[in-house]
């Protein structure tokens, strides 16, 4: 209940800090609003040792932090975290008390509902990547029935037309109807299949970087594990990862039931040390070669070339080259062979898992105006 009261506040605070300049509002879905799917600890979570240093570089922009936005940084190398900073607020205007420090992951969830496929397919709900998602009634006579589930992971749905970065609209969740525009983050699943695509045909599979379409992918893996839901969310991160509090991935708020499915998204939660320790579970697949450690390497070697110019770069969603899984790869400015996983989530959250050197960084924001270049792009191309 505690963990859930902080959640709830946390929202409350973000949702209602206005920042002037170049500052961005970290607006998420409030959790009064909401239910979610919880997995609570585990007591064999991993126990992290550390070698700490100051890095001044780090420091400042935590300093300035009303306007850089930062919140978290962690930074762990040779099996030890070795940065370590946070300043989360802990009181908002009304005198509210956080308990927890929970923290939104924004899109950085839409790699973590990748991660709950793999362990899926690992678990045989699901044969593997390259299925057809012909058997789900949800999506029957839309533009997904017939999808490819790799496609899918790919951004690769053919929904340009009604969702999605490529229609240029300021958000990859605003889905187009003939009198309104709706967030498909909030109105269900059914009502996006029922209202808006029932009778729509798919456009040319392009990389159209999408929230319906994760949300796609998600619902999926619920409706093909059916009453066992609960229990691969629990193996994945209670058994597999080893988080040591409670994470919850959230529902839609108008959630609407198809034959007792009930819609969820990828908002996630956690504390910024069992990020770090879903990173590092992560890496540890890769090396070990695990079943979750093949599937990650499936999506790696079947990524997508999503652009070939640089424009910004204060992002690791806007500074790769290409996408594969709901995972950036392939950094500009870093040798094309170096293996680095970036999440990537709205307002500056960020988790780059540098493969070969066995380097984490994982940073949390209310608004992202840090010094992505220096404390991030920077310590990763080292």
């Amino acid at each position: 209940m505690k963990k859930l009261l902080s959640i709830m506040i946390l929202s409350f605070f973000v949702c209602n800090i206005t920042f002037a300049n170049k500052n961005k509002n970290t607006w998420d879905y409030p959790f009064l609003d909401y239910k979610e799917w919880e997995v609570k600890g585990s007591e064999n979570h991993y126990k992290f040792q550390s070698n700490l240093r100051e890095d001044k570089d780090v420091l400042k922009e935590f300093k300035n932090n009303k306007n850089t936005g930062i919140i978290s940084y962690l930074l762990f190398e040779n099996d030890k975290i070795v940065i370590d900073v946070s300043d989360i607020p802990k009181k908002v205007s009304s005198g509210h008390t956080i308990l927890d420090d929970l923290l939104p992951s924004h899109s950085m969830g839409k790699s973590l509902v990748s991660y709950v496929t793999g362990h899926a397919i690992c678990e045989g709900y699901i044969d593997n990547v390259n299925v057809k998602l012909n058997d789900w009634p949800l999506i029957k006579n839309t533009l997904y029935e017939d999808a490819v589930l790799l496609d899918l992971l790919n951004m690769k749905g053919g929904d340009q037309k009604w969702v999605g970065e490529r229609r240029k609209v300021g958000s990859d969740n605003r889905i187009k109807g003939e009198k309104k525009e709706e967030n498909v983050n909030v109105i269900g699943l059914m009502k996006v299949m029922n209202v808006y695509l029932r009778g729509s045909e798919k456009s040319k599979l392009i990389y159209n970087y999408s929230a319906l379409t994760t949300n796609v992918i998600m619902n999926y893996v619920k409706h093909k594990t059916g009453a066992d839901w609960d229990k691969l969310l629990h193996k994945v991160f209670n058994e597999h990862v080893g988080v040591k509090n409670s994470v919850y991935f959230s529902k839609s708020r108008k959630y609407l039931k198809y034959d007792d499915f009930v819609s969820g998204r990828y908002s996630f939660y956690a504390d910024r040390y069992d990020y770090l320790r879903i990173a590092k579970t992560m890496m540890e697949d890769w090396h070990n070669d695990t079943c979750a450690g093949k599937y990650l390497k499936t999506i790696y070697e079947n990524r997508v070339q999503k652009k070939d110019k640089v424009k910004e770069a204060d992002d690791v969603a806007s500074y790769t080259k290409s996408y594969g899984g709901q995972i950036h790869f392939d950094i500009f400015g870093i040798d094309k062979t170096r293996k680095i996983l970036g999440l990537s989530g709205f307002a500056g959250q960020q988790i780059l898992i540098d493969l070969d050197n066995k380097r984490i960084i994982v940073v949390s924001s209310l608004y992202r105006n840090y010094n992505w270049k220096k404390i991030v792009y920077s310590v990763i191309k080292n």
